[in-house]
């Protein structure tokens, strides 16, 4: 009986380390190695890049792992690099190896200036990636980014987007959060953005439950009054 009632809490937790993990941020071999937009991006050396493209690098150039310079700026948090970059004909809707786009790295990040940065630049918050079939939205849902979360609404994310895990961006605040008020503020982000309260889960169990069943007060009022059943 008690195996059975924690089990799934403990194939949450794991499932939620995998997806926080699932990035792949360049490693402190790979930035020493770095050299012409990638090492510039890097660096933040926004004369760099300007000199380098003006020289005939080209943009969109890729390292090992797929990254353009553009997804290096954003892992490194380097705002007036991507600035110049995407002005300079970076592709912002490009996928590295692991399908990221700058848009779910910056929306993982919580980088609030990068997330405007990029969706104002031609990134599309409706693209689906990661290997799990999900979005930004689906990504910053499940992390409690609640600001990221209304930057991507208002940018067209897909609200009702089901990832290969068979969660909603609403299902994945609920049930890989932990019930806090970054996580609430998310769900009431959502539903006030017109989600769909009843897409339940691939056993059947819908957000409302889920809620309840976590005890999750606020969240269960909040699925209640718009309809959760």
């Amino acid at each position: 009986m008690i195996t059975r009632l924690f089990a799934p809490l403990f194939v949450l937790l794991a499932l939620a380390t995998q997806i926080a993990q699932a990035q792949n941020a360049p490693t402190r071999q790979e930035l020493a190695v770095y050299a012409g937009l990638h090492e510039a991006a890097a660096k933040g050396d926004v004369a760099g890049i300007e000199q380098l493209i003006k020289d005939g690098e080209k943009p969109n150039i890729q390292d090992s792992k797929s990254r353009t310079p553009l997804h290096v700026a954003v892992y490194m948090k380097q705002h007036a690099a991507a600035r110049a970059l995407l002005k300079l004909g970076a592709d912002p809707n490009r996928l590295d190896a692991d399908r990221y786009d700058i848009v779910t790295i910056a929306a993982v990040a919580n980088d609030i200036e990068m997330l405007k940065i990029v969706l104002e630049g031609g990134a599309s918050a409706k693209n689906i990636t990661s290997r799990y079939d999900g979005t930004a939205l689906i990504a910053a849902a499940h992390l409690g980014h609640a600001e990221a979360v209304k930057l991507l609404i208002a940018a067209k994310a897909p609200l009702n987007h089901v990832n290969n895990l068979g969660f909603t961006a609403l299902m994945e605040a609920i049930v890989l959060g932990n019930g806090d008020a970054n996580h609430t503020a998310t769900v009431r982000a959502l539903v006030e953005a017109g989600c769909d309260v009843n897409v339940a889960d691939r056993q059947g169990t819908t957000p409302l439950q889920h809620a309840r069943r976590r005890a999750y007060v606020e969240m269960a009022r909040i699925l209640e009054n718009a309809g959760g059943q």
